[in-house]
This record gives C-alpha cells, structure tokens and sequence, in this order.
C-alpha cells in the first residue's frame, strides 16, 4: 500500500504537522505520537491516542477534496473536565462526546469552503458529520454515520 500522510495545523497553539503516519503496510509510530500531540487538549494539555479511524476518515476526506492543505484543528481530544466546562458554555457540546474518546474533529480547510467540506465528509459515510457555519467548522467522528 502506498504512503498515506496528513497535515494539520493547530489554530489554539500555532503547531503545524505534515507526517506520514502509515507506511510499508503499517502505522508509523513516531507519526501517531506526533498527531496525538497536534490534537491534544490545548487546555489542559492532556494527550490521548487518536482512534485509527478518524485518521484514515481523514485521510479519505483529503483525498475527497483534493488537496494538500492541512486540516485547521478547531478541536481535537477533549478531556472530561474540557467537555464538561465547553458543555456549561454551550448547547450543542454532547454530554458524552467522541472528543473524549479521540474519535472526533473540528475542523476546517483553507481554500474551501464550509459548505464544499460538509458534503465531501457527508458523502464518505465514515461516521457522524456536523455541519456549524456560524462557528465556521465542520465536526467529524468515527462513531455511527449520522448528521446535523
């Protein structure tokens, strides 16, 4: 299987990360700790491994748009305390959320538009997508396929 990469930037701390994370028919461990780093908790620092699913959801989803930009990282693991405390905020933060289990991203991507990202991540059927214009991101997990 040929090399399969990703690129994400972290808009909450300025990090950037372009890595290939599997390679010669397996996951590249360096890689894994790099993205569970760029997708930690910013609050609290706490780092969780990312569920291989929403990498390789991800991963489609690049390839589905089309393009080499990086995925601007609105919101990657949460720990409980982070959930909890975004979740007193606002309405639309589930009580069990898959970014306490290192399933799910808020994302977007520079150089398309929200709307293009919703459809391109609706049509992979790889697990829930959430569609937030007026927060300007678009979430995507690996649990069951659903929408709002």
């Amino acid at each position: 299987a040929p090399e399969r990469a990703l690129a994400f930037y972290n808009l909450h701390t300025d990090e950037r990360l372009k890595t290939v994370y599997w390679a010669e028919g397996d996951y590249v461990p360096d890689a894994l700790t790099d993205i569970n780093h760029i997708l930690r908790d910013f609050r609290t620092g706490t780092v969780k491994p990312v569920h291989t699913d929403l990498l390789e959801l991800l991963h489609r989803l690049s390839a589905t748009l089309d393009t080499a930009q990086p995925f601007d990282i609105i919101s990657g693991y949460r720990s409980p305390a982070t959930n909890a405390m975004l979740r007193h905020r606002s309405e639309g933060v589930a009580k069990n959320s898959l970014h306490m289990r290192a399933m799910a991203i808020d994302i977007r991507v520079p150089g398309q538009s929200l709307a293009h990202l919703h459809r391109a991540a609706v049509s992979l059927r790889g697990g829930g997508v959430g569609y937030y214009p007026k927060s300007d991101f678009v979430h995507v997990d690996v649990g069951r396929v659903r929408y709002w």
